[in-house]
């Protein structure tokens, strides 16, 4: 039985939603955000623009039993509008940050999506029968002349074409001062937190007009402030214990139980830093852009700039193991910072047997790191490997001066203005969810896809 890495190695093949050649894009239709829902057959992404669009996954072919079902657009909405705040004279942009879905308790599906400062609750349902038949009422909705009314008829429901209804059910605004960057729902499935550069803040889904503030990081003078936070997330399975990063590269796990304000943490998880590499850059990039629970919860997934890291919750000296994303990119940092790559957040992902791990680079490359063989590949996501059933290839970046193969791509020939920041892993199988630009890519592993 070969592991997941090996076959995503050799036989990752694209799922479905063939970008257009050459198709032009404007800056509203960059994917910002990438969720699977609990059960992987739903996914979400969001864009700079505002909008929301979630795409189904298809049932498996009765004329082709062997064969997974694609994911195809199911429904989209306009989920947040551009606002102004008039008392700082600024512009609060449309950007959908972060989606979170929560776990579903009746037919219909809801999930919680949030800008800069506001984040909204939505319903997504569906209605293939409609009420005919009414007392009152004809049939454009209009009340009748009681006066016609002669006899009383029981209304029926009748099929109609299937409709998805997207409604607001609950809107959480005015709880941050700065830019939310986080949200996550809670094991107990009634609470959430958000989070911010400096606060994060503990809501009831049935609450709007009240959160409660459960770490504030904000000093007294903000010339003495060092860090802020990047990241934060609650435990999969305890909703007493969440976490947060910095942008020191330092992880705090809080307890709930322990105070109503959790600013002292119970851990600190901080790899000391080697003096002998200590440079100007080495601040930037030790910033935690996300940190991710394992579905186990035993352990924590982080990324940094430069690499991606695994810590036990049982062991704060240290990370667990650390894997080089791109490191041959150490040299050009200085290039990077002056073209302000260099402060990109990429995003990290777990498989579903928390076995590989999965994170974002330049060039549409992105990476997958095994951790039982140790082993690791570079694939690229691209309009060439996007015909579907195509099998991507592994790719190789030779760094400057290095020894270079054939189909080897020099380091110098990287195009930084082609990044995948976000991904991800569906809950249970091996299909994941690429956003690169404006395209997302769907790709499933071959063996995957024929052993069904």
């Amino acid at each position: 039985m070969l592991s997941p890495i090996q076959v995503l190695c050799s036989d990752i093949t694209t799922l479905s939603l063939e970008p257009e050649p050459f198709a032009s894009y404007t800056e509203a239709d960059i994917i910002s955000t990438v969720e699977f829902n609990h059960t992987g057959e739903l996914l979400a992404t969001g864009d700079k623009g505002g909008r929301v669009v979630i795409f189904q996954r298809e049932p498996e072919s009765k004329s082709e039993p062997f064969s997974q079902g694609e994911y195809n657009v199911y429904s989209t909405f306009q989920s947040h509008e551009p606002e102004f705040d008039y008392l700082k004279s600024l512009e609060i942009e449309e950007k959908i940050n972060k989606i979170r879905w929560l776990p579903q308790q009746n037919a219909a599906h809801f999930l919680l999506s949030t800008n800069d400062k506001t984040i909204k609750l939505w319903k997504v349902s569906e209605r293939d029968k409609r009420p005919e038949g009414y007392n009152l009422k004809d049939e454009e909705g209009r009340i009748k002349d009681l006066s016609t009314v002669t006899s009383l008829q029981v209304p029926v429901l009748k099929p109609m074409d299937l409709m998805v209804e997207v409604s607001p059910r609950r809107v959480f605004a005015n709880a941050h001062t700065y830019h939310i960057n986080s949200i996550s729902v809670n094991s107990d499935y009634e609470t959430y937190m958000s989070a911010d550069d400096l606060r994060i803040n503990l809501w009831h889904l049935d609450i709007t007009d009240r959160s409660f503030n459960i770490v504030d990081i904000k000093p007294v003078n903000m010339e003495d402030l060092t860090e802020v936070i990047t990241a934060a997330e609650f435990h999969p399975h305890h909703c007493n214990l969440f976490v947060y990063s910095s942008s020191k590269g330092t992880l705090r796990l809080c307890d709930m139980r322990e105070a109503a304000l959790c600013d002292k943490h119970s851990k600190l998880f901080e790899e000391p830093e080697d003096p002998s590499t200590r440079s100007f850059f080495s601040e930037i990039i030790s910033s935690v852009s996300d940190v991710k629970f394992s579905h186990s919860g035993r352990y924590l997934l982080t990324r940094d700039y430069l690499t991606a890291k695994v810590w036990d919750l049982n062991m704060e000296s240290k990370p667990l193991e650390t894997y080089q994303v791109h490191d041959y990119l150490r040299s050009k940092l200085c290039s990077l910072y002056e073209n302000d790559c260099i402060f990109d957040k990429f995003e990290c992902a777990w498989n579903g047997s928390d076995s590989v791990i999965m994170t974002g680079a330049y060039n549409n490359f992105f990476r997958m790191f095994d951790r039982n063989t140790k082993r690791d590949v570079t694939l690229e996501a691209s309009r060439e490997s996007s015909k579907p059933r195509a099998v991507l290839k592994p790719r190789r970046v030779c760094a400057a001066g290095g020894k270079r193969r054939k189909d080897d791509i020099s380091v110098d020939s990287l195009d930084f203005t082609k990044k995948i920041l976000h991904t991800a892993w569906h809950p249970n199988e091996n299909i994941i969810a690429i956003a690169a630009t404006n395209n997302l890519y769907i790709f499933q592993d071959k063996l995957n896809s024929e052993m069904h």
